[in-house]
Protein backbone atom coordinates (compact mmCIF):
# COMPACT_ATOMS: atom_id res chain seq x y z
CA UNK A 1 0.00 0.00 0.00
CA UNK A 2 1.40 3.44 -0.59
CA UNK A 3 1.86 6.16 2.22
CA UNK A 4 -0.47 8.39 2.43
CA UNK A 5 0.56 11.94 0.93
CA UNK A 6 2.26 14.57 3.58
CA UNK A 7 -0.65 17.88 4.15
CA UNK A 8 0.55 20.60 4.68
CA UNK A 9 -0.63 24.42 4.14
CA UNK A 10 -0.46 26.57 1.10
CA UNK A 11 -1.78 29.76 1.50
CA UNK A 12 -4.73 30.84 3.65
CA UNK A 13 -6.90 28.99 1.36
CA UNK A 14 -5.27 26.00 0.23
CA UNK A 15 -3.25 22.56 1.17
CA UNK A 16 -0.92 21.03 -0.59
CA UNK A 17 -0.53 17.09 -0.82
CA UNK A 18 2.85 15.97 -1.13
CA UNK A 19 3.41 12.62 -2.76
CA UNK A 20 7.32 12.54 -3.13
CA UNK A 21 9.64 14.73 -4.75
CA UNK A 22 11.07 15.00 -7.81
CA UNK A 23 9.71 13.15 -11.40
CA UNK A 24 8.80 10.08 -11.23
CA UNK A 25 5.51 8.83 -13.50
CA UNK A 26 3.97 6.34 -10.96
CA UNK A 27 3.39 8.74 -8.28
CA UNK A 28 2.45 11.52 -11.28
CA UNK A 29 -0.31 8.67 -11.10
CA UNK A 30 -1.34 8.68 -7.89
CA UNK A 31 -1.09 12.84 -8.00
CA UNK A 32 -3.66 12.33 -10.69
CA UNK A 33 -5.75 9.26 -9.09
CA UNK A 34 -5.78 11.68 -5.78
CA UNK A 35 -7.50 13.96 -8.22
CA UNK A 36 -10.24 12.31 -9.73
CA UNK A 37 -11.15 10.93 -6.14
CA UNK A 38 -11.24 14.01 -4.49
CA UNK A 39 -14.04 15.51 -7.70
CA UNK A 40 -16.09 12.38 -7.10
CA UNK A 41 -15.91 12.87 -3.37
CA UNK A 42 -17.22 16.34 -4.21
CA UNK A 43 -17.17 17.97 -0.47
CA UNK A 44 -19.16 21.73 -0.49
CA UNK A 45 -15.72 22.90 0.24
CA UNK A 46 -13.86 21.94 -2.49
CA UNK A 47 -13.15 24.77 -5.11
CA UNK A 48 -10.58 22.99 -7.63
CA UNK A 49 -7.47 21.16 -7.15
CA UNK A 50 -4.05 21.57 -9.18
CA UNK A 51 -1.98 18.77 -10.12
CA UNK A 52 2.04 19.05 -9.98
CA UNK A 53 4.46 16.16 -10.51
CA UNK A 54 4.36 15.25 -7.38
CA UNK A 55 1.89 17.16 -5.37
CA UNK A 56 -1.84 18.38 -5.31
CA UNK A 57 -3.11 21.76 -4.66
CA UNK A 58 -6.61 21.20 -3.17
CA UNK A 59 -8.47 24.96 -3.23
CA UNK A 60 -10.75 25.38 -0.63
CA UNK A 61 -13.63 27.62 -0.20
CA UNK A 62 -13.64 29.04 3.19
CA UNK A 63 -16.70 31.09 3.45
CA UNK A 64 -18.74 26.86 3.89
CA UNK A 65 -17.14 26.57 6.77
CA UNK A 66 -17.15 27.46 10.23
CA UNK A 67 -14.85 27.87 13.01
CA UNK A 68 -12.10 30.00 13.45
CA UNK A 69 -9.62 27.83 11.58
CA UNK A 70 -11.49 26.15 8.26
CA UNK A 71 -7.97 25.11 7.24
CA UNK A 72 -7.44 22.76 10.02
CA UNK A 73 -11.05 21.52 9.61
CA UNK A 74 -10.33 20.70 5.82
CA UNK A 75 -7.29 19.28 7.05
CA UNK A 76 -8.74 17.19 9.65
CA UNK A 77 -11.44 15.70 6.98
CA UNK A 78 -8.66 15.41 4.36
CA UNK A 79 -7.03 12.74 6.56
CA UNK A 80 -9.53 10.80 7.68
CA UNK A 81 -10.68 10.70 3.95
CA UNK A 82 -7.21 9.64 2.84
CA UNK A 83 -6.98 7.22 5.52
CA UNK A 84 -10.01 5.67 4.57
CA UNK A 85 -10.24 6.22 0.49
CA UNK A 86 -8.31 3.78 -2.10
CA UNK A 87 -7.36 6.42 -4.36
CA UNK A 88 -5.12 4.55 -6.60
CA UNK A 89 -8.64 2.13 -7.33
CA UNK A 90 -10.39 5.61 -8.83
CA UNK A 91 -11.01 4.92 -12.83
CA UNK A 92 -9.22 8.38 -14.42
CA UNK A 93 -11.21 9.15 -17.55
CA UNK A 94 -8.80 9.67 -19.83
CA UNK A 95 -8.47 11.89 -22.66
CA UNK A 96 -6.32 11.69 -25.65
CA UNK A 97 -5.11 13.90 -27.97
CA UNK A 98 -2.94 13.93 -31.05
CA UNK A 99 -0.29 17.23 -31.70
CA UNK A 100 0.32 17.56 -35.31
CA UNK A 101 4.06 18.54 -35.27
CA UNK A 102 6.37 19.96 -37.98
CA UNK A 103 9.62 18.54 -37.78
CA UNK A 104 13.15 20.00 -37.80
CA UNK A 105 14.05 23.06 -40.32
CA UNK A 106 13.19 26.33 -38.93
CA UNK A 107 9.91 24.96 -36.80
CA UNK A 108 12.77 22.30 -35.05
CA UNK A 109 16.30 24.36 -34.82
CA UNK A 110 17.81 22.04 -32.33
CA UNK A 111 16.28 18.36 -34.34
CA UNK A 112 19.69 17.47 -36.11
CA UNK A 113 22.06 18.47 -33.01
CA UNK A 114 19.97 16.53 -30.74
CA UNK A 115 20.01 13.75 -33.08
CA UNK A 116 23.99 13.98 -33.01
CA UNK A 117 24.23 14.08 -30.03
CA UNK A 118 21.84 11.38 -28.83
CA UNK A 119 23.58 9.12 -31.76
CA UNK A 120 21.17 8.79 -34.16
CA UNK A 121 19.46 10.66 -37.16
CA UNK A 122 16.74 12.81 -36.88
CA UNK A 123 14.30 10.21 -39.07
CA UNK A 124 14.95 7.94 -36.32
CA UNK A 125 14.06 10.90 -33.82
CA UNK A 126 11.03 12.04 -35.00
CA UNK A 127 9.97 7.90 -35.18
CA UNK A 128 10.74 7.27 -31.53
CA UNK A 129 9.35 11.03 -30.54
CA UNK A 130 5.98 10.19 -32.23
CA UNK A 131 6.16 6.57 -31.41
CA UNK A 132 5.39 7.87 -27.62
CA UNK A 133 2.24 7.92 -25.82
CA UNK A 134 2.95 10.94 -22.99
CA UNK A 135 0.91 11.83 -20.13
CA UNK A 136 0.67 15.42 -19.24
CA UNK A 137 1.91 15.42 -15.89
CA UNK A 138 0.72 19.27 -14.73
CA UNK A 139 0.89 22.39 -16.57
CA UNK A 140 3.10 25.58 -15.62
CA UNK A 141 5.70 27.97 -16.47
CA UNK A 142 3.25 29.87 -18.84
CA UNK A 143 -0.36 29.24 -18.99
CA UNK A 144 -1.16 26.31 -21.09
CA UNK A 145 2.34 24.69 -21.07
CA UNK A 146 1.91 20.72 -20.83
CA UNK A 147 5.18 18.62 -19.02
CA UNK A 148 4.72 15.59 -20.64
CA UNK A 149 6.17 12.43 -19.23
CA UNK A 150 6.91 9.28 -21.23
CA UNK A 151 9.34 10.55 -23.70
CA UNK A 152 11.41 7.57 -25.42
CA UNK A 153 14.59 7.97 -22.74
CA UNK A 154 17.28 7.48 -25.68
CA UNK A 155 15.91 11.16 -26.38
CA UNK A 156 16.33 12.59 -22.93
CA UNK A 157 18.78 15.64 -23.52
CA UNK A 158 19.76 18.53 -21.00
CA UNK A 159 18.25 22.04 -22.08
CA UNK A 160 20.71 24.09 -24.00
CA UNK A 161 23.48 25.66 -21.76
CA UNK A 162 22.61 29.09 -23.66
CA UNK A 163 18.61 29.47 -23.72
CA UNK A 164 16.83 31.48 -26.24
CA UNK A 165 15.54 34.77 -26.26
CA UNK A 166 12.49 33.93 -28.40
CA UNK A 167 10.78 30.62 -28.83
CA UNK A 168 7.78 30.59 -31.19
CA UNK A 169 4.57 29.74 -29.61
CA UNK A 170 3.44 25.64 -30.56
CA UNK A 171 7.48 25.07 -30.54
CA UNK A 172 7.57 21.77 -29.67
CA UNK A 173 10.53 20.86 -27.44
CA UNK A 174 12.80 18.42 -25.06
CA UNK A 175 14.07 19.26 -21.49
CA UNK A 176 15.33 16.46 -19.29
CA UNK A 177 13.34 13.34 -19.57
CA UNK A 178 10.31 15.48 -20.44
CA UNK A 179 9.31 16.83 -23.67
CA UNK A 180 6.50 20.08 -24.29
CA UNK A 181 5.19 22.39 -25.86
CA UNK A 182 5.27 26.34 -26.03
CA UNK A 183 1.74 27.99 -25.97
CA UNK A 184 3.33 31.25 -26.52
CA UNK A 185 6.10 33.11 -28.15
CA UNK A 186 8.94 33.75 -25.37
CA UNK A 187 12.09 32.89 -23.47
CA UNK A 188 12.93 29.32 -23.25
CA UNK A 189 15.84 26.76 -23.10
CA UNK A 190 14.32 23.59 -24.43
CA UNK A 191 15.45 21.98 -27.69
CA UNK A 192 13.20 22.65 -30.06
CA UNK A 193 12.66 19.90 -32.71
CA UNK A 194 9.58 20.57 -33.71
CA UNK A 195 6.08 23.33 -34.18
CA UNK A 196 2.58 22.47 -34.10
CA UNK A 197 -0.12 24.29 -35.55
CA UNK A 198 -2.41 23.91 -32.94
CA UNK A 199 -3.07 26.73 -30.04
CA UNK A 200 -2.50 25.34 -26.57
CA UNK A 201 -3.75 28.17 -24.86
CA UNK A 202 -6.57 30.81 -25.05
CA UNK A 203 -7.78 32.30 -22.67
CA UNK A 204 -11.59 32.91 -24.77
CA UNK A 205 -11.76 28.97 -24.78
CA UNK A 206 -13.56 26.97 -22.65
CA UNK A 207 -11.62 25.66 -21.19
CA UNK A 208 -8.40 27.86 -22.33
CA UNK A 209 -5.99 25.01 -21.95
CA UNK A 210 -5.73 22.79 -25.16
CA UNK A 211 -4.44 20.03 -22.59
CA UNK A 212 -5.25 19.08 -18.96
CA UNK A 213 -3.24 17.50 -16.73
CA UNK A 214 -3.48 13.82 -16.78
CA UNK A 215 -4.41 13.44 -20.87
CA UNK A 216 -2.64 11.13 -22.97
CA UNK A 217 -0.83 12.73 -26.10
CA UNK A 218 0.48 11.31 -29.43
CA UNK A 219 2.70 13.42 -31.49
CA UNK A 220 2.07 12.78 -35.26
CA UNK A 221 4.48 14.19 -38.07
CA UNK A 222 2.84 16.31 -40.48
CA UNK A 223 4.86 18.29 -43.66
CA UNK A 224 4.84 21.91 -44.40
CA UNK A 225 1.93 21.86 -46.68
CA UNK A 226 -0.22 20.73 -44.11
CA UNK A 227 0.53 23.05 -40.89
CA UNK A 228 -1.67 25.31 -41.35
CA UNK A 229 -2.27 27.51 -38.24
CA UNK A 230 -6.18 27.79 -38.50
CA UNK A 231 -6.71 27.39 -34.89
CA UNK A 232 -3.54 30.21 -33.89
CA UNK A 233 -4.75 33.71 -33.56
CA UNK A 234 -1.66 36.12 -33.13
Amino acid sequence: MSAMPHIEPLGDSALLLRFGDGVDAAINQRVHACAAALHAWAPAWLLDVTPAHASLAVHIDTNTLGGTDPLDTVHAELASWLAETRTNSIEIRERFVEIPVLYGGDSGPDLEILATLAGMNPAEVVTRHTAAICTVAMLGFAPGFPYLLGLDPALAMPRRANPRARVEAGSVGIGGAQTGIYPAAGPGGWRIIGRTPLRLFDAARDPPSLLQAGDRVRFVAIDAAHFAPADRRT
